[in-house]
């Protein structure tokens, strides 16, 4: 189960499915994270289950994906900024480009993580100061600006990735191999018809 985990973020929020005092989602623009999740935090899915003959199977699977997306999401922010004083967008931003050996032009960073380049300014900025990334003028198009992994930021995200990797088998160890891949391939059926009933709207 040791596979890149791809955030999920975007659809919680909307949800506001964590408490007050469990801190501030991480907004790209300013880069905060989430605190540990209260012990005493009553998620959607228990919320449901006190009364689930109100509530269809649909919205009590909806609410499990979304309850284990929340809890993998936070631990995964807390574990980052403890042991490597990072934060989750800045640790995919960096994923982005470890992939991209030449750098990446700032507006394809954009697209493939799903903000405006606005937020991806913003995060550029913090890591050129930090030493992470460069960021330069393309020869070809002065406009366009291309941004790249130092050896620096590359060395620090491959010790990164590795303990995000363990991070997830670590909370996916009950799961089998077989189960695991039951479930990706259910997951997947699942997504191909949520993009298919996007489409049409």
């Amino acid at each position: 189960m040791k596979a890149l985990f791809k955030t999920a973020g975007q659809a919680y929020k909307a949800h506001h499915a964590l408490p007050p005092d469990a801190g501030t989602i991480a907004d790209v623009n300013h880069d905060n994270v989430v605190k540990t999740i209260s012990p005493d935090w009553v998620d959607g899915e228990t919320k449901v289950m006190e009364s689930p003959a109100d509530h269809g199977q649909d919205l009590r699977l909806w609410l499990r994906l979304l309850t284990c997306s929340t809890l993998i999401e936070g631990e995964i922010r807390r574990r980052l900024r403890e042991q490597f004083d990072c934060t989750l967008p800045r640790f995919d931003l960096m994923a982005q480009l470890e992939r991209a050996k030449a750098g990446m032009v700032l507006g394809e960073l954009s697209k493939r993580m799903m903000v405006s380049p606005g937020n991806i300014t913003a995060l550029v900025e913090r890591l050129v100061e930090s030493g992470h990334v460069t960021r330069t003028v393309s020869a070809a198009d002065r406009r366009v600006q291309i941004i790249a992994l130092t050896s620096f930021g590359r060395a620090e995200f491959e010790k990164m990735a590795t303990a995000h990797a363990d991070w997830i088998a670590e909370l996916f160890d009950v799961i089998t191999a077989r189960e695991g891949q039951i479930l990706f391939d259910r997951l997947g059926k699942l997504k191909r018809s949520v993009v298919t009933a996007l489409a049409r709207d």
